[in-house]
């Protein structure tokens, strides 16, 4: 059973950082892509960043562009977003995400994947 546990988020103030970690079991994870979308309260979730099998591409929206970095590690099968320069506007929690399908490189679209983790919260203050 695919299984996607996210932690790292917490509270921070404007300007700070955070790391946050998406382990992942059940399966062999490096060749499918992975991706991570957020949602604040009362809007729907938005793409955040994604990565491609095997870690040759990368994506991210254009608000986190400079200073969200995810990144990939096979051998523990964990997937890391680094945040960096944090502002109130990132408050949300935050998933990561799979699919089941090796035919997807990269995907910047919530429908491309399958599998989520319960989340993280994110808070930002100013």
């Amino acid at each position: 059973q695919v299984q996607l546990v996210e932690s790292g988020g917490g509270l921070v103030q404007a300007g700070g950082s955070l790391r946050l970690s998406c382990a992942a079991s059940g399966r062999t994870f490096s060749n499918y892509a992975m991706g991570w979308f957020r949602q604040a309260p009362g809007k729907e979730r938005e793409f955040v960043a994604a990565i491609s099998r095997l870690a040759g591409r990368t994506s991210y929206a254009d608000s986190v562009k400079g200073r969200f970095t995810i990144s990939r590690d096979h051998a523990q099968d964990k997937v890391y977003l680094q945040m960096n320069i944090l502002k109130p506007e990132d408050t949300a929690v935050y998933y990561c995400a799979t699919t089941s399908r090796r035919t997807v490189l990269i995907g910047t679209r919530a429908e491309v994947y399958e599998y989520w983790g319960q989340g993280t919260q994110v808070t930002v203050s100013p």
